[in-house]
Formats: C-alpha cells, structure tokens, sequence
C-alpha cells in the first residue's frame, strides 16, 4: 500500500483549492496520470500521480484546501494489472507541510519546531500580536545580524522564529516565512500593516448584514485570495505616485488599421497593448530603473539584464498576468500573437506559474471597458505599470485651428523609493512620443 502524498505546487505556492478529484476508489492509476485539478494562488494546475496501482481510499474532495506533503489518497501498488513502479519520490517539503513521515519513527526536530510555529499563529490570533524584540537582546537560537535586523524591521520577534538551519540556525527565509505565517492569520488587514513596518493589526469583524435583509456569502477563489493579499502588500509597501499625460495616437491609428489583417493572418491581433509592449520594451532599455526592483530587506536595488512584459488579462475569475518573454526582441506581430495565445490561455486557466513570474514591467489596458484615468498599483515586486484608458477623439490647437485628434490616456505608477518625479514624466513622455510616431516602430523588427 502507498500514500500518494501532494507535492511541490511551485515556487511560493503554499497550498491549492480543490476543484476536481479525478479518480475515485477502484480506479486503476497509472503513472502520471492526472488525479486533481487545484486552484492555486497564481493558476489551475492538473496534479499527476506519481504511484500506479489501484486507488483503495480518496481523502480529499472538491472544495478542499490541501498542501505540498499532505496524503491526499492511498493506493494499493500490487493490485492485479499494477505495473512495478519504482519508489515515488518524496514531496519537496515546504514552509507549510513538512514531509510525511513514517509513522513508526519519532519526529525530526524540525518537524517540532514547526509545529511549535503553528502554536505561536494559533495564539497569536486571539492575543496580541508579537512585539519587537527589545534591542541588545540576543535570540536563544543563533542567527546573524542581518536576519536580527530584518526580524526588528519587519516587527517579528526573532525568539519565537523556528529556525531550519544547522543547530536551529535562523536564516533571513525563517524569519519571512514566519512572518508571513502571522501575517497570514490576521488576513489582509493584518499583512498590509505589517508589509508597512508595524504589527499587523487585528482583522474587525463585519456586522451581521443579515439583520438588515437578504445577504450571499461565497468564498473567495484562490486568484481572488492572492490577488487581495497581493495588492495589500504592494500598496502599503511601495510609495506610489501616479503620472498622467496622452499620446496623440491619430496616425498610430490608421496605420494599425491598415495591418490588422496581416497580424491576423498571423494569428494575433494588433491591438494597441501590442503596440505599446512594443514601445515599453524598449523604454525600458532607456531607462533602467524601471527595469528593477527594490531589495529593502538587503538594502539594494537589482537590475535586470532581461526586458518581459507582463500584461494584465481580466478573467471571469479573477485578474491574471502573463509574462512576454523577451519582449525586446520580437516584432509587432510576434508580440500580437503572443498575447493573444496568453490571454486565451488566461481565461481557459491554463496558465502555469512560470508564465506569470519574472516581468518586468506591466501594463494594464480597461480601454475595452470605458473610463478617463484610473491610478494602477505596481505589481510587486516591480517598480512601475502602465494604466491604458480608452482613446477618444478631443479638439486640439493646430496653431492656426482646433482639430479633432484621437489621444490616448496613459497612468504610470511607480515606485518613489527608487523612480523620482523627473524620472517618470521622461519615462511617460517617451513612451507618449514613441506612440505619435507609428513610423519609428518596425512592424517586422
């Protein structure tokens, strides 16, 4: 008998909602076969089985929430028809499941001071949270000065951060993990605090509606769970500002009209999120500091050599971003066909979770739907996004006349530790300006 156990969803996936089980008892299984679709934080992912057999017990079901190294089902090895397998791997452990042990043996140390973690959480949602340690007090479990200066920064109290290096050593990933485990049981509230510096604050209950009329409560999806948890962290962890300015896009209009239909040929679709991923990659050359990020914990700014677009797509379930890789070196019909098949897949929730790391930079169009402006919040742990309204026609002076011309409102939010005032409306306005002259953009090039 075998225990199929749940492994490693992703970099930073802690745990997944099930939405589907894909086999029941007395199936036969088969090496790789799909036997659950998840829901993570960032995709719907199918889970392949790594044991072949017959399924003899199913322990999860739709609506689930389960982790990396939990026993999701057990599954007879040597029933009739089974082929041999060899030994499955182990699941990679992660912050939030240790690995299955075997039952008859005693518990590694780890395993206790996890658990001991969990315990602190589970207080810590009924009591005050935990203060910063008093400075000149040093940690009963060794750590450096750097992971003590990180632990008073961010407000953990390092005594209490189960540590996983050799003799209990702390590292800097102990502390953040811990954190984020406190953060985690106070709810958004509570992480958008701490994410500013201070403790997290405790989560106020709503008032009971149901006394006033008839009320609905549903769930939040995984995307929408992450997307909440994500965007209370950006905002309270980056000073954003928000630049706004247009781009006469009259002339811009008429030549992507009149090679629409080639791109379609293509498969894609010359929009003008294409257009302006072409335009942005290439800002992004001029100006380096929107290609980076803010590294506050190790006091530095990371630059990257690599320029990948992220573009937001709105799904019925939630906002998802893809990643165009390279963005820097592919054409216009390269980059509409690209976006085209993400935002397919964005919709489908076929996305995996590497097409949505490492951007860049983003952009966000709502010029499909309507409005004038709007202030977009910075996809962390990028430094700037660019908002897209929709275009509309306004009368502007010739010089000799008013004159109807079709301008785009472009919003860019950015990161005030690292992008100054100047440095954005130059960003902007070179973007704007790159957008006025379609002839400067190769559309094969």
């Amino acid at each position: 008998m075998a225990e199929f156990v749940l492994p490693n969803l992703g970099d930073g996936v802690a745990q997944g909602d099930v939405l589907k089980v894909l086999v029941k008892p007395g199936d036969s299984l088969k090496l790789d076969q799909p036997v659950l679709e998840l829901e993570t934080d960032k995709a719907t992912v199918e889970v392949p089985s790594t044991v072949a057999g017959v399924v003899t017990r199913v322990l999860v079901k739709p609506g689930d929430k389960v982790k990396p190294g939990q026993v999701v089902m057990d599954v007879d090895e040597g029933a009739a028809g089974a082929a041999l397998q060899p030994e499955p791997p182990k699941a990679e452990p992660t912050a939030d499941a240790a690995p299955a042990a075997d039952v008859s043996s005693p518990a590694p140390a780890e395993q206790e001071r996890h658990k001991a973690a969990v315990v602190d959480i589970a207080a810590a949602r009924q009591q005050t949270p935990p203060s910063p340690a008093p400075t000149g007090v040093r940690p009963s479990a060794p750590s450096a000065p750097s992971v003590r200066r990180l632990a008073r920064e961010i407000g953990v109290d390092i005594g209490q951060v189960p540590g996983t290096g050799p003799g209990g050593r702390i590292s800097q990933d102990d502390v953040k993990e811990f954190a984020r485990r406190v953060m985690s049981s106070f709810g958004v509230a509570g992480q958008a605090a701490a994410a500013s510096g201070g403790a997290p604050l405790q989560v106020r209950a709503l008032p009971d509606f149901s006394k006033f009329g008839e009320v609905e409560r549903k769930a939040m999806s995984g995307v929408r769970r992450k997307t909440s948890e994500h965007l209370s962290y950006a905002w309270n962890t980056i000073p954003h500002v928000t630049q706004f300015d247009k781009a006469d896009i009259t002339d811009l209009e008429q030549v992507r009209k009149k090679y629409r239909g080639e791109v379609e040929k293509a498969g894609g679709n010359l929009t003008v999120t294409a257009v302006v991923a072409k335009v942005l990659a290439s800002a992004l050359k001029v100006f380096p500091q929107f290609n980076a990020s803010v590294d506050a914990a190790g006091e530095a700014i990371v630059y990257k050599k690599f320029i990948h677009v992220g573009i937001a797509v709105d799904t019925e379930f939630g906002l998802l971003v893809p990643v165009i890789r390279d963005a820097g070196s592919k054409n216009l019909v390269e980059l509409s066909v690209e976006i085209q098949q993400l935002a397919e897949k964005a919709k489908a929730r076929k996305l995996t979770l590497d097409e949505m790391s490492g951007g860049s930079m983003s952009i966000t169009n709502l010029g499909g739907i309507g409005g004038t402006s709007f202030t977009p919040i910075v996809n962390w742990p990028e430094v700037a996004i660019l908002g897209i309204s929709r275009g509309i026609l306004e009368p502007v002076w010739n010089g000799q006349a008013f004159v109807p011309r079709q301008l785009l409102p472009l919003s860019l939010s950015y990161d005030h530790r690292l992008i100054d005032g100047a440095d954005a409306i130059r960003f902007l306005r070179w973007v704007a300006e790159a957008l006025e002259q379609p002839f400067a953009l190769a559309l094969r090039g």
